[in-house]
């Protein structure tokens, strides 16, 4: 049986933090660094996924525009092409859709709401936890 999103969400949790657009570079960093986060979900009015706002952003904007980029809303700076799943994606999916797109958050989609968020240090967890359930089934098999 391979795992799948919903299994993860199911054991971790649904929770995502979330900011408007216009909420600034500044106050984000704050809200990750309180949090002790790597991402935020940007959401539009309505709930939908506006885009995603992650450290790398951050450095990237601080590099690209200086230190004056913090007083600015992340709705300039966030990534906007967001990369999704649903929770009927494989945890093996999931590692492909991460390691090609070179990213390490993923927010999961359901009938275009946020359903949660899928970071690599849970994939990484989940894939220790099957790893481990096959090692004791191998043990109780040779045992049996």
């Amino acid at each position: 049986m391979s795992i799948v999103v919903k299994n993860m969400l199911d054991a971790k949790g649904r929770d995502v933090v979330t900011v408007t657009p216009d909420k600034t570079l500044l106050e984000v960093a704050g809200i990750l660094h309180e949090r002790k986060i790597g991402a935020v979900v940007v959401t539009s009015v309505d709930g939908r996924i506006a885009g995603i706002f992650t450290e790398r952003d951050m450095v990237r904007a601080l590099a690209e525009r200086g230190a004056a980029i913090l007083d600015q809303p992340i709705s300039s700076v966030m990534t906007v092409s967001v990369q999704t799943c649903r929770e009927d994606t494989t945890v093996n999916r999931l590692m492909e859709m991460m390691s090609s797109g070179r990213f390490r958050h993923v927010p999961v989609e359901e009938g275009g709401r946020l359903a949660g968020i899928i970071s690599i240090g849970d994939v990484v967890k989940s894939r220790i936890r099957e790893v481990e359930m096959e090692a004791e089934q191998i043990k109780a098999y040779i045992a049996g």
